[in-house]
C-alpha cells in the first residue's frame, strides 16, 4: 500500500517541476560570449578552408 502512494507522491512533483516556468534567456553576457564563440568558429573554418595546404589546421 506504501508504494503505490509513493509514487503517487513522486509523480505529482515531478509533474509540478516539469510544467514550471521556463528561466527567462536573454543575459547580455551570455550573449556577448556566445557571439564571441560564434566568430571564432568562423575564423577558424574559415581560415581552414582557405589555406588549402591539407596540413589540417
Amino acid at each position: 500500500m506504501i508504494i503505490p502512494v509513493v509514487a503517487v507522491l513522486l509523480a505529482a512533483l515531478w509533474a509540478g517541476w516539469a510544467q514550471r516556468a521556463p528561466r527567462v534567456t536573454g543575459d547580455p553576457a551570455s550573449l556577448a560570449e556566445h557571439r564571441r564563440f560564434m566568430a571564432a568558429m568562423e575564423r577558424t573554418t574559415a581560415g581552414s578552408g582557405a589555406q588549402g595546404d591539407g596540413s589540417g589546421r
